[in-house]
């Protein structure tokens, strides 16, 4: 954001509407600072029920399928929920057992025994410790989504596999690849029992959320996962009687970690597993919270506009991924499973209403007095049961959304060799076989040219579509080299890169056939010429940021070659061609239709929009459009057409609430439309500061303002009736202003103003400020402290912006001083303003 307007960092006033409603910040911006109070409301509580519900046979079906002791499994979901519920980054998520970790670790306590994988995850959160304290992270989730999401998707093919087996009656093999061949051994020897629970719980883990009616309003509140198990053990408690349960032994055989034995290197790859694969999957879990909460915030807001909304903080990744270290150092400890952020349990959370780490919290504690005083109760459990839920969560971890994602991307050879990495390798060979892949893939797509000639009349056009690296130099060099020698061609390069060694070849062959009489015209995809890449690469627009000579689509077509030239006049220099001209009235004027021409840049710009800016910022402006604006300025400023508000600002998309008029005028209340004026800008006014709850208000004047100009030149017979006087007469007040010998003059940075036009533009921004006071909305929430006000001075000439004191735009100043916006300003930099500044103020530091 800019250095003239403050940012949305100090928001603080709430606010029910949609706009604000779908989401408090942007994705960009730092999280809010939570409150230090531990507040427990209706939400929070019957969402610690809930998820609780929920939690408790998960963590014992996962614990079944580790192979690890059953308590193990409830001393994670405890932990989870009271450790990483309060110092975790992400407040809604809830954390416990980790799904993705099934495999990882039953493997572990095959090879090294349960006491030394207690160590091993102490030593993976340790390292999560280490990665959250070094901000890493964001770099977690730089990895390729295609390997993410193939790495979580293989571990839930391995689980389905190893939970099939228990369903069926047996005992899982140590990798999916022997699970998978068992499987016909198993299946001839099958026992109905363990089967046809696995089948109940799996029906009703499916059918439940989808019973219909009145009836099934009230039985989907029960959560599908404590609804399917409690009916399996009703009925094998009923119908199979010997069928293999739950067996929690007592706690004081609980067993603790241990130094860990084995190969160092074997198991620090261990300990880098648990960690990445743990990390990895409570850092995506923390994107979906944020995603879930900021969906209910916009359909809150939907169904009750008038009710307030408490906010949600959004994610701290590094805090998450430092408070998931430290949960899973205490889970070593005290010998629990692994443990990792859940999406399950944390959507559940979300959905039944919860609002703080309250709900997470009371979870943790809900599996703490279950895992004392329930343990009669758990035991009745069928293993089936419990395996076949684990197995629906493996099956879910392959989501569809995720494949036709990456196929969209075409990145879904890179999904698939993941998946086969991890079913067949393993976790960590799964990884590298998918990051293998993807460079792969990335090569591929550099090295990947198409060239294609076509000939026509004589002239021959080469499309070359893809990136041109020295990998097409080859091929391209063939190619080129087969045109006759001499040719006429258009070259129209679609691609985003080219490197050194192609556009080496690329001249190289323009030069000869040039020298043979040739003409060569490079193109781009649009049909524009593309100019000498020597120094044209720096002068012609990019899109979205830059802005320099940003006219360079509108320069007229200049002929190369002498074919390509109109007739010219004798002795015309250089053969340009000759400037045709009408004489009207004396005047030499262009037989070009100025209107068609202006016509065409508009057109022109338009298109290179859709070209090269579009696909930039269609996801931003699509987020923008289901969300609402939201900004947190109002800037008012003059519809001078040098004037760019989002280059000055740097500003995008969302950001600014902008109003331009003639002068940047402020006409006071009472000067509207039943006086014979205009209320367009008291009403833009009411809006942003009632609906849109913007929290600043900044009025920007410039160098060289005509409406000044106007002003300070009128004659006194000038007549005042036609529209733009009507307008004018609202800078009136601040032309007597500048003439009142009662009040100091403006400056700008110790220094008087320039002229008599610079110093009524600086007058002009500090009275229309007095005139904003005057609108009763405005006064309101100045009153309220929830307003500011900033006035702002831009010379257009210099490519300065220059700030009034704090005290001249609050009104409590006797001075009236522009300061100047040093480069580089920050929120917290003090010393961003010169160190000659006139004491009379201090300069509103709420800048971005």
């Amino acid at each position: 954001m800019p250095a003239c307007v403050p940012t949305r960092k100090n928001r603080n006033h709430h606010d029910s509407h949609l706009a604000r409603a779908a989401g408090e910040k942007r994705p960009h911006s730092p999280p809010p600072r939570e409150g230090r109070r531990f507040r427990v409301t209706a939400g929070d509580l019957s969402a610690s029920i809930t998820v609780f519900l929920i939690a408790v046979p998960m963590s014992l079906g996962l614990a079944v399928a580790m192979d690890a002791p059953l308590e193990a499994g409830l001393i994670s979901a405890a932990i989870g929920g009271i450790v990483a519920g309060l110092i975790g980054g992400t407040p809604l998520q809830v954390s416990g057992p980790s799904a993705g970790l099934t495999v990882v670790t039953a493997e572990l306590i095959q090879v090294y025994g349960w006491r030394t994988t207690c160590a091993i995850t102490i030593g993976a959160g340790l390292l999560q410790i280490l990665l959250g304290s070094l901000r890493a992270a964001r770099a977690a989730l730089a990895v390729s989504p295609a390997i993410v999401h193939g790495t979580l998707a293989g571990i839930g093919v391995a689980i389905a596999l190893a939970q099939l087996h228990i369903v069926l009656g047996g005992s899982p093999q140590s990798s999916a690849v022997d699970n998978a061949l068992a499987l016909p051994e198993q299946l001839a020897r099958i026992s109905p029992a363990a089967p046809l629970i696995g089948a109940l719980t799996i029906a009703l883990l499916v059918l439940w959320p989808r019973i219909p009616g009145g009836a099934g309003r009230v039985l989907r509140r029960i959560p599908a996962a404590l609804a399917s198990v409690a009916v399996a053990t009703a009925v094998a408690a009923v119908a199979a009687p010997r069928i293999s349960r739950v067996d929690l032994p007592s706690w004081s055989s609980h067993v603790l970690p241990e130094m860990p034995h084995g190969p160092v290197l074997a198991l620090a790859t261990a300990m880098f597993t648990v960690m990445l694969v743990g990390s990895l999957e409570s850092l995506l879990a923390a994107v979906a919270v944020d995603k879930l909460a900021s969906d209910r915030a916009a359909q809150h807001a939907l169904r009750q506009p008038d009710m307030p909304l408490t906010r949600v903080a959004r994610s701290d990744l590094d805090r998450e991924l430092r408070g998931q270290g430290i949960t899973n150092t205490l889970a070593g400890l005290l010998g629990g499973l692994p443990v990792s952020g859940g999406a399950v349990r944390s959507s559940a959370n979300v959905r039944a209403g919860a609002t703080g780490r309250a709900a997470t919290v009371l979870h943790g504690v809900w599996v703490l007095l279950a895992a004392a005083f329930l343990v009669a109760v758990l035991e009745w459990i069928p293993l089936a049961a419990l395996a076949a839920l684990v197995m629906v969560v493996g099956i879910q971890m392959v989501n569809y959304a995720h494949i036709r994602n990456v196929h969209r991307h075409r990145e879904f050879l890179v999904y698939g060799a993941t998946i086969t990495g991890v079913v067949v390798f393993g976790v960590l060979a799964g990884v590298a076989i998918g990051i293998a892949a993807a460079v792969g893939m990335a090569l591929h797509r550099l090295a990947r040219t198409r060239v294609t000639v076509s000939e026509s009349d004589g002239r021959y056009l080469v499309i070359v579509r893809g990136q041109l690296t020295f990998l097409a130099v080859p091929r391209l060099s063939r190619i080129l080299n087969q045109l006759p020698q001499g040719v006429d061609a258009i070259v129209e390069l679609d691609g985003f890169f080219m490197d050194h060694a192609a556009y080496e070849a690329i001249q190289d062959w323009r030069t000869t056939q040039v020298a043979h009489g040739g003409s060569i015209v490079f193109t781009g995809r649009s049909g524009g010429r593309i100019a000498e890449p020597a120094s044209a690469a720096h002068s012609c627009c990019r899109p979205w940021t830059p802005w320099r000579n940003h006219h360079c689509h509108d320069r007229p077509h200049q002929p190369t070659t002498a074919a390509e030239r109109p007739h010219t006049r004798p002795g015309h220099a250089d053969g340009l061609p000759e400037k045709r001209v009408a004489e009207t009235d004396g005047r030499p004027v262009e037989r070009a239709d100025a209107a068609r021409r202006g016509g065409h840049r508009l057109l022109s710009g338009i298109s290179s929009f859709q070209l090269n800016t579009a696909p930039l910022v269609r996801e931003e402006l699509a987020r923008l459009a289901a969300e609402g604006q939201r900004p947190s300025q109002l800037f008012l400023t003059c519809a001078d057409s040098r004037l760019v508000t989002s280059m000055i600002t740097s500003s995008g998309p969302g950001d600014l609430f902008t109003v331009r008029n003639v002068g940047n005028l402020v006409p006071p209340p009472g000067a509207g439309a039943d006086a014979g004026g205009d209320d367009s800008v008291a009403a833009a006014i009411e809006y942003a500061v009632d609906v849109l709850r913007v929290e600043s208000i900044t009025v920007c004047g410039h160098s060289g303002c005509g409406a000044m100009q106007a002003l300070l030149n009128a004659e006194p017979g000038t007549p005042r009736n036609t529209p733009l006087w009507r307008w004018l007469r609202h800078g009136l007040p601040s032309l007597d202003r500048m003439s009142s010998r009662d009040r100091s003059w403006a400056r700008i940075s110790g220094r008087m103003p320039a002229d008599a036009v610079e110093q009524l533009c600086l007058t002009n921004v500090v009275q229309q400020l007095d005139h904003l006071r005057a609108h009763e909305s405005v006064a309101r929430r100045l009153a309220d402290g929830t307003l500011q006000l900033h006035g702002m001075y831009f010379h257009v000439g210099e490519a300065q912006a220059y700030l009034l004191t704090e005290g001249a735009s609050s009104g409590s100043g006797p001075d009236e001083v522009f300061e100047r916006v040093a480069p580089g300003i920050g929120p917290d930099q003090e010393e961003a303003l010169p160190e000659d500044r006139p004491g009379h103020g201090e300069v509103s530091h709420s800048l971005a």
